[in-house]
């Protein structure tokens, strides 16, 4: 009587290999999405040398106590007048030095965008909403300004052309021309919005 032939063996031999292609194949292929978070620029860790002397009047002060209440350069204003007077402060050209502001002329305020300040200061227990709502509208009064300067430059907003430089499908030749336009802009507006501590009472 012939033997019983055993269960068929399987050939595990290649399954490494095939674990080790489905690993790499969902690296490369999966995405992980990251929050952008608030693009803000810190400041150095050692002071300058030449200590920088800023007027008052080049500083727009604004801040939010734990009522979320707004102050800004201490008069209490409505969340919908800020970016205005963001818009007036920076624009202003107090010194007459700026060729493109339309701003009032105000000597008691900003000399020129250059050396406009935008100080941001929110209580510990201030709505993160209201918080982020603000920021919106004061980045929105930069921008609003730089609009107005890439179309009068480029006939295209600023966001426009932003938004096609920071675009990775953009190519080369074109990104390299974007990214003139882009710096001209941003020197004749630059954003400085600085963040003071936080207060607690």
């Amino acid at each position: 009587m012939g033997r019983r032939a055993g269960a068929p063996e399987v050939n595990a031999g290649s399954m490494a290999d095939i674990a080790f292609l489905l690993l790499i194949f969902f690296l490369v292929t999966t995405t992980i999405e990251t929050d952008a978070g608030l693009d803000r620029m810190l400041p150095p860790i050692e002071p300058p040398d030449d200590e920088v002397v800023i007027k008052q009047k080049n500083i727009f002060q604004v801040s939010i106590n734990k009522s979320n209440q707004l102050l800004a350069d201490e008069e209490l204003t409505d969340l919908k007048n800020l970016r205005a007077k963001a818009i007036a402060f920076l624009d202003n050209n107090g010194d007459n030095t700026c060729t493109y502001c339309k701003g009032a002329k105000d000597p008691e305020s900003s000399d020129n965008p250059d050396k406009a300040i935008i100080s941001l200061k929110n209580d510990r227990e201030t709505k993160y909403s209201t918080y982020i709502t603000v920021q919106n509208e004061l980045v929105g009064a930069y921008n609003d300004l730089r609009n107005r300067e890439a179309l009068r430059l480029y006939k295209r907003t600023y966001v426009d052309l932003e938004a096609e430089y920071l675009n990775p499908e953009t190519d080369a030749d074109t990104k390299e021309g974007l990214k003139e336009k882009v710096l001209t802009i941003k020197k004749l507006y630059p954003q400085k919005l600085s963040e003071a501590e936080t207060t607690s009472n």
